[in-house]
């Protein structure tokens, strides 16, 4: 018989993310900046069985904390998920990330011409959440719509 839980090592300390939509994890560790050069450990599955999702991928990041910039840029592509920090192999805290009602600072509109993509102009990009699942985005200077398949192409480039 085959078993249906998934093993993969606890880790010591460290943050597990859970619940990323199935083939996002790739792009949540563009996200956190992971490499694969770092020093410390990172698990990544993809595509499990999930009741909640029906695929779902997870990432284990063992020795790092998430910031609340980077927990929010996670809400962007997977608005479902958890992240569970670990001390001494026991979860310490468990939050389900909630995208904000406004995005402000770490995504860029997708219209040129907009004031907040002109190198001259003070103008910090701001954008109001429209639909949480599938992520929706409307920029608050041009009203340019920025999906998720945008935010993924944008943070892809890094």
């Amino acid at each position: 018989m085959i078993p249906k839980d998934l093993i993969v090592r606890k880790i010591k300390e460290g943050t597990v993310i859970d619940h990323i939509p199935a083939g996002q994890v790739l792009n949540v560790m563009k996200i956190l900046r992971i490499r694969g050069t770092e020093d410390y450990s990172v698990a990544m599955v993809m595509n499990v069985e999930s009741e909640k999702l029906g695929k779902k991928d997870m990432l284990k990041v063992e020795n790092r904390e998430l910031d609340a910039d980077e927990v929010n840029k996670i809400s962007l592509l997977a608005p479902e998920a958890t992240i569970s920090t670990i001390k001494n192999y026991r979860v310490v805290k468990k939050m389900k990330v909630r995208l904000p009602d406004e995005i402000k600072g770490i995504l860029n509109c997708t219209n040129p011409n907009c004031i907040s993509n002109q190198l001259r102009e003070p103008a910090v990009s701001s954008f109001r959440v429209i639909s949480r699942s599938p992520t929706l985005l409307a920029c608050q200077y041009c009203g340019t719509y920025v999906s998720q398949e945008d935010v993924v192409a944008q943070y892809a480039k890094l």
